[in-house]
């Protein structure tokens, strides 16, 4: 994750030096620690939060179970690791849902953190959960935030309820009468935003909130304005009661350090974060999962749920058996880059699985050539995506000047997907890329395919 690279450079750089000595002394944690504690200020940590943190590793880094045991380094991660999950909330907060029908959850926040946005993105996630969610229009002083919702709403085919500039607070009770009546089971009201905290503002979320009762009240905060997103957060919580964050533009190039900070300053839990533009780029926040992400561990569990949401059973059963009889096709690949990129950007993705990110940092995996790869792909004809050895000269003229690519590109590509023909041969007999012998070597010579550098 982009926004905590830098950090993650250092602690694991940290990390390692410790784990390359035989065993530890006070004098070595302490060195450590120091690192630790530069390491989080530069990620723009709240800085008690980081000399609470810091404290607490050290002592229990420095306990003898730690320094007399086998691998002591291995121990002050897994302590480190543990206070990251401690510092972010210990364990995933969830959405409560109401015993009666609708949920009412109301969005806060200043202007530009991205209200209206992560609405329609968290509706739309509710509804792929089997919600019927409701997007309420209470921001009537923004210009076209009301159309804006209307046109996310269209987008994920989930309704809009408004009233044009009527009072906010009859909006929203409206609203939760319309959705009793049309069985919807969760209302989001997105609410107005100032630039900045003032009277007017809490007076009418106050004014909301008491004529509507939400179950849920969930700020959205940017995580690009660092510390300013915590003392946001902390001026909201006192003055409203707020039950969740979400931490918008985590795939930004920011320093991170507000998702480390918010709920050690001010005692509420991050419940979701933004990490791209699309409907789909939300995902539930979970302490475990961010620090493993942080510290080089990479995130198993959401790479695998990013899987299930984004492939189809049936199909991967089908593709299964196609390549266990090498049947599989330039069709079958175009379909599977789709479905990879349901799954969101493929850096993240990398960075997800333990140990790869780290190795394939510097691999840069370029969106616009996987564009031509498609265009290139749907420009043949469909016994050339299937018998792609048929393509000669003329015919490869003939793709590059459809697809708007070269015939170098297109070359390109059926050079290494007939590499990748021959690596799925090598699978199916059982010997793989990593097998010894000349197989094995010819497996570690094949390029990747031309959308990464």
């Amino acid at each position: 994750m982009l926004v905590f690279q830098s950090l993650s450079e250092k602690l694991q750089a940290t990390f390692k030096r410790l784990k390359s000595k035989g065993k530890l002394t006070e004098a070595d944690v302490n060195e450590a620690m120091r690192e630790v504690r530069v390491a989080l200020l530069e990620a723009d940590v709240n800085f008690k939060v980081v000399r609470e943190f810091v404290s607490k590793v050290k002592e229990r880094s420095i306990g003898q179970e730690v320094l007399e045991s086998l691998s002591p380094g291995q121990q002050v991660i897994k302590i480190v690791n543990e206070e990251m999950v401690a510092l972010m909330g210990g364990v995933s907060s969830k959405i409560s849902i109401a015993s009666k029908p609708p949920t009412v959850i109301m969005l806060v926040g200043l202007q530009g953190a991205g209200k209206t946005t992560h609405g329609a993105k968290l509706a739309n996630m509710l509804k792929k959960q089997g919600k019927r969610p409701l997007l309420v229009a209470c921001d009537i002083y923004r210009p076209a935030a009301i159309k804006q919702l209307q046109v996310l709403g269209e987008q994920i085919n989930v309704p809009t309820f408004s009233l044009g500039q009527e009072n906010p607070v009859k909006i929203a009770q409206e609203s939760i009468q319309q959705a009793s009546k049309d069985g919807q089971d969760v209302v989001i009201i997105d609410t107005a935003g100032r630039l900045h905290i003032d009277e007017e503002l809490m007076g009418e979320l106050k004014e909301i909130k008491g004529a509507v009762k939400p179950h849920e009240i969930l700020l959205v905060v940017d995580a690009m304005t660092g510390q300013d997103a915590v003392n946001v957060a902390e001026s909201f919580y006192n003055e409203l009661g707020v039950d969740g964050v979400i931490l918008t533009k985590l795939d930004g190039d920011t320093r991170g350090g507000a998702a480390l900070s918010i709920k050690a300053v001010t005692g509420c839990p991050i419940k979701f974060i933004g990490v791209g533009e699309k409907m789909d780029a939300i995902e539930a926040f979970h302490p475990d999962r961010m620090a493993s992400r942080i510290l080089g561990m990479g995130d198993v569990l959401t790479l695998i749920e990013k899987a299930q949401s984004a492939f189809d059973e049936k199909q991967a059963r089908e593709m299964e058996q196609k390549l266990r009889k090498q049947e599989f096709t330039l069709d079958d690949f175009l379909e599977q880059m789709q479905q990879l990129k349901k799954m969101g950007p493929l850096n993240s993705l990398l960075e997800m699985i333990p140990g790869v990110g780290k190795q394939l940092k510097d691999v840069q995996i370029d969106e616009k050539e996987m564009a031509h790869v498609e265009a290139i792909i749907k420009s043949m004809t469909p016994e050339e995506r299937r018998k792609p050895s048929i393509i000669k000269d003329s015919r490869k003229r003939r793709i590059a000047k459809g697809s708007g690519t070269s015939v170098q590109q297109v070359g390109r590509l059926l050079k290494q997907f007939n590499q990748m023909q021959k690596m799925m041969k090598q699978f199916a007999g059982g010997a793989g890329m990593m097998g010894k012998g000349k197989k094995g070597k010819r497996g570690k010579k094949m390029g990747l395919p031309f959308p990464f550098r």
